[in-house]
């Protein structure tokens, strides 16, 4: 497929890595590329300058939010939560009316500190939001209860564990659902419409809480059924 990232940072980087890899045609969005380039210090995250990972990652291309996403079948959203709305409008409802949104951005809110707190939940949804604001695209909410590589790589762990989709649209959850296996996750559980969005963004305060008491962000909820 032809797929636009929204977003140059860690998790962005990770999923066009991936995706250029398995043969998908990949550009990434940001809002000035050339200022993106420029830059030869790391960002607030301590990510490193994407101008280095661009070298080594020559076949994802660099465009503006409208550009990547003019061009795209499939829409990955992977910016920081809270500028999420803005950048999906930069890259223009016209670019986005009938394609499917893979939504992977949470909704933590850091102004209060660590750590992070939601700035939507219980009844709304970041995913939800997306929806309402681009009516007439697909969005798919997945791959946020995850850290950017095991997002790319599930296959770090020693066993395999579970991902969700939510979303209105059926075809576009097949698509995800098969973009996912492609990755190499083995459980993809579809919870339902787009509300169901609610749950897994509201799985974040544990993951968070997870991450401090295991000391490493390298774990997967896994699912276990009865037989």
């Amino acid at each position: 497929m032809k797929t636009a990232i929204l977003g140059t940072g860690t998790v962005g980087r990770t999923i066009a890595a991936r995706l250029a890899e398995l043969g998908h045609t990949v550009t990434i969005g940001t809002r000035d590329p050339e200022v993106t380039l420029s830059r030869t210090e790391p960002d607030a995250m301590g990510t490193p300058p994407f101008a280095a990972w661009a070298v080594e990652n020559s076949g994802v291309s660099l465009a503006g939010f409208a550009g990547a996403a003019a061009g795209a079948e499939l829409v990955v959203n992977a910016t920081n939560g809270a500028a999420s709305l803005d950048v999906l409008t930069q890259a223009g409802a016209e670019n986005l009316d009938g394609k499917i949104i893979l939504d992977i951005a949470n909704p933590l809110d850091f102004s209060t500190g660590m750590p992070p707190t939601l700035f939507v939940k219980d009844t709304d949804s970041l995913g939800e939001q997306i929806q309402r604001t681009f009516p007439a695209a697909r969005v798919v909410k997945s791959l946020n209860t995850l850290n950017a590589g095991l997002m790319a790589h599930p296959d770090r762990l020693t066993e395999a564990g579970s991902v969700f989709v939510s979303g209105n649209d059926s075809d576009a959850k097949d698509t995800v659902t098969g973009l996912l296996k492609e990755f190499g996750h083995q459980d993809v559980i579809d919870l339902g419409d787009i509300t169901t969005a609610r749950g897994t963004e509201m799985l974040l305060p544990v993951w968070l809480r997870l991450w401090g008491a295991l000391g490493t962000p390298d774990f997967n909820f896994k699912i276990v059924r009865c037989p």
